[in-house]
């Protein structure tokens, strides 16, 4: 079953995929990753999120932890991170793919009670093999594709299910406190809310814990515990990666970008980017297009 999910994104994504390899199906939500080289390292605060690599590898660092998976394993994401990750197999012959899809926390909160999970604390990033009621929901899923008339039909009902068996696999707890609405993610997620939709302006950390319901000293605990920094340096990671978009896609120079996202000063930007990304603006930019 794995080899026949392979096949059917790998022919959906060569023919659909754009100039960055990224391939936007008709599910909400879910999207497959094609590379055709090893990628340079790209740091992200990804969503929420399961990650299916069906060809290639992948090394992630979220913290202080590494991980490193292959084909027929996922990486699950059961919280707003920040991540850096690399590609660091694939070519012409053997690219890489990864079917990635976002967890729905409403349908999550939906499937509380019908979908028990083992109980237990596991972490918020892990890899684990892609079990077989996984790969099965996401082929039958993946096979709708370019039936538009069967999609509309049946296609929520699949995305549903592959939440419910999600519930069911190791990382479930996890993934569980992601819909409960008065667990510490689900708290820390409102704040999480607030924090990427208005990135680019002054947020004071009395807001956030508000929006959580927590008291400031409890809301930084438990903040730093789910996302592995603080508030300031989750916002602080958000409007640099935010910037290194605008500039390496839509050719916005550096003052622009960092005025864009909410810097004042462009040498706080230039050394604050550079920490992140291991080089300045300037010559971060030049590598990632000669990549390109």
């Amino acid at each position: 079953m794995r080899t026949a999910l392979f096949d059917l994104c790998r022919r959906y994504a060569d023919a659909h995929a754009d100039r960055n390899g990224l391939v936007v199906t008709p599910v909400s939500g879910l999207t497959i990753i094609r590379a055709l080289h090893p990628a340079e390292l790209q740091a992200a605060i990804n969503k929420p999120l399961i990650a299916m690599l069906l060809q290639g590898r992948k090394r992630v660092t979220t913290g202080s932890r590494s991980f490193e998976y292959g084909p027929g394993e996922a990486m699950v994401i059961a919280a707003d991170v920040p991540t850096s990750s690399q590609i660091i197999e694939a070519s012409l012959r053997h690219p890489y793919y990864s079917l990635v899809l976002e967890l729905d926390t409403a349908i999550l909160r939906e499937l509380q009670d019908a979908a028990p999970a083992e109980q237990g604390d596991t972490p918020c990033v892990g890899i684990e093999p892609i079990n077989a009621e996984v790969t099965d929901a996401a082929y039958r899923l993946a096979r709708l594709f370019e039936q538009r008339e069967a999609m509309s039909v049946l296609g929520e009902g699949l995305r549903r299910e592959l939440h419910y068996w999600l519930l069911r696999s190791v990382h479930g707890p996890a993934i569980r406190a992601l819909g409960a609405v008065d667990s510490h993610s689900g708290r820390i997620s409102r704040a999480v809310a607030i924090l990427r939709k208005d990135f680019t302006r002054t947020i004071s950390v009395e807001e956030l814990a508000s929006a959580a319901g927590m008291s400031v000293s409890v809301f930084h605990q438990h903040f730093r515990a789910i996302t592995t920094t603080s508030p300031l340096q989750f916002q602080k990671q958000l409007r640099l990666i935010h910037a290194r978009h605008l500039m390496l896609t839509d050719g916005t120079g550096i003052a622009q970008a960092a005025y864009a996202v909410g810097y004042a000063s462009i040498p706080q930007f230039t050394r604050e980017y550079a920490r992140m990304f291991g080089a300045p603006p300037g010559r971060d930019m030049r590598v990632a297009k000669a990549s390109i």
